[in-house]
């Protein structure tokens, strides 16, 4: 019998977080869904805890792997839902999140929510940086659609091709580019927390390596000639925003001297 989801979880010596993730699955009230997970080859305790729970996992691996997005890879092909959702270890679902989001009709290629972003257990914001239903090339160039709250559905990597193995951290956003900048993939933004992600994870936070990824995958889409406008036309935006902020102050200033000349004269 087919399932609607695939939730894909991939570890590497993160036993808590995996404990965390795999029991945010579970405790889930609706049922149409498959758990797949794809440990690296731990050796913290990972593989005893998937084994505690295998009895609720369709599919689970242990062995070596190339880097993350093989190992997404690898769950992918395993997959058999109509869409998938990637749930690092350490990310948990928000409880019930599962049944309020299938209960309104999914039809779109990417259907996304928001994300709550978390340090140290403490809420830091709710993430819905791309929080629309009319994406650009501009919101893709500032930021992405989070991963970890998207609805993808399967048969996008069939018609777009897998995750990028040689990228180590920017391969969804290069998916996301080419499959809704470029291809013909609809999407829909939902207002609705999907789960809670660590930003003390590799993709939070802007490496070296992250540029660097970024760059390439931008060199692959655009001539370097846009990018350099682009870049251009960002620089001054960036500059005529905090002009403005500047202006903003000055008024409001000024306006205040008005009212207090004219109750000066009013005296």
């Amino acid at each position: 019998m087919s399932v609607k989801l695939s939730i894909i979880t991939i570890n590497l010596n993160n036993c808590e977080g995996l404990c965390k993730t795999i029991k945010s699955v579970i405790l889930q009230t609706c049922n149409d869904y498959e758990y797949i997970v794809i440990d690296g080859a731990s050796t913290d305790g990972s593989v005893d805890i998937i084994k505690q729970y295998e009895d609720k996992i369709a599919y689970w691996i242990t062995e070596p792997d190339t880097g993350i997005y093989n190992a997404i890879n690898k769950g992918i092909l395993k997959a058999t839902g109509e869409y998938c959702l990637f749930l690092n270890s350490g990310d948990y679902l928000v409880d019930g999140v599962l049944s309020d989001f299938f209960s309104t009709q999914v039809n779109k290629d990417i259907v996304y929510g928001n994300i709550i972003l978390e340090s140290d257990g403490k809420t830091i914001c709710v993430d819905n940086s791309c929080g629309k239903d009319n994406l650009t090339c501009n919101d893709f160039f500032h930021g992405t659609i989070r991963h970890q709250g998207a609805f993808i559905r399967r048969s996008l990597f069939e018609r777009f091709g897998l995750y990028d193995e040689s990228n180590s951290i920017v391969s969804d956003w290069q998916f996301f580019i080419k499959s809704i900048v470029f291809g013909d993939a609809t999407y829909e933004y939902r207002n609705i927390n999907i789960c809670y992600f660590d930003v003390s994870g590799i993709g939070s936070v802007f490496s070296e390596k992250h540029i660097q990824e970024r760059n390439k995958v931008l060199k692959e889409f655009f001539p370097e000639k846009v990018i350099a406008d682009y870049v251009a036309y960002n620089d001054l935006l960036q500059k005529h925003k905090s002009l403005q902020q500047e202006l903003n102050r000055y008024e409001h200033r000024f306006k205040f001297f008005d009212r207090v000349i004219t109750k000066l004269k009013n005296i």
